[in-house]
């Protein structure tokens, strides 16, 4: 995680930097109007990279003695349980369908992506609420 961090901070620190120059070399907005998303854009990839490089310092400081910190380790050190993730869900197919169709929507028609959210909603939903059923039901 330390390493991790230390990629996101210098990441952060040349995507600050990549627009610092931008905004010099454009005046911080191009003229009409034509392209203004530059700028902010790389502002906003800094704080991308800054917020990754906190969450993975804050979790190395919480985490000190992780296998991956150690160069010396073997694989089977990071070996464990990743996740629980249900082996015959159809929630993540309706999840798709309904990404495809609202991604759909932006080139066909504003819509479809309405359409299209209705079975996200659904899917999602499903696929978070899959396990809380019987005992664990809220």
């Amino acid at each position: 995680m330390r390493t991790t961090s230390r990629i996101f901070w210098i990441l952060a620190l040349f995507f600050l930097a990549a627009a610092v120059v931008y905004g010099l070399m454009t005046g911080y907005a191009a003229p009409m109007g034509i392209e203004t998303v530059g700028f902010p854009a790389l502002l906003m990839a800094t704080g991308l990279a800054a917020l990754i490089a906190l969450t993975t310092q804050i979790t190395a400081k919480k985490f000190p003695n992780q296998p991956e910190e150690d160069e010396v380790a073997p694989v089977s050190a990071q070996a464990g349980v990743q996740g629980s993730f249900a082996p015959y869900s159809w929630w993540p197919l309706w999840a798709a369908i309904g990404c495809a169709m609202a991604f759909l929507g932006v080139a066909v028609g504003w819509w479809l992506l309405g359409l299209g959210m209705i079975p996200v909603i659904v899917g999602v939903c499903g696929w978070v609420m899959e396990f809380s059923r019987n005992e664990h039901a809220h």
